[in-house]
């Protein structure tokens, strides 16, 4: 983890969240501001800043970032589908840079991907 990266300070509890899982490799925290009914971010707790650096040795950490946001999503009340979405990079929009996954789910509330 890193000193000053706000979402491994998240996962050691220095700064506060709504936790809603965490095991040896993941952490999981709804979103301080959701724009959907279920929004909530899961992240690695390895600092990673981008989905541009994964490297083999992450492989372990993002498979279960990636089961852990389906299970989390239908506990969430998300059971008719959600939409997972990683930013990376300036192009990407990215805030913060710790890979994260935002999971967002609700009734009928998410547009198309992207506009033709």
């Amino acid at each position: 983890m890193s000193d000053d990266c706000i979402f491994c300070r998240i996962a050691r509890g220095e700064i506060p969240s709504r936790k809603i899982y965490e095991d040896d490799l993941v952490f999981a925290f709804h979103d301080i501001n959701p724009i959907a009914p279920v929004h909530f971010l899961v992240i690695p707790k390895v600092h990673v800043a981008s989905m541009a650096e994964l490297e083999d040795e992450h492989e372990a950490a993002l498979g279960r970032a990636m089961v852990v946001a389906g299970k989390i999503a239908r506990e969430q009340g998300a059971t008719d589908g959600f939409r997972t979405i990683v930013n990376t990079g300036r192009v990407g929009r990215q805030e913060v840079y710790h890979l994260h996954i935002h999971v967002l789910g609700g009734p009928e509330i998410l547009p198309a991907m992207l506009k033709r």
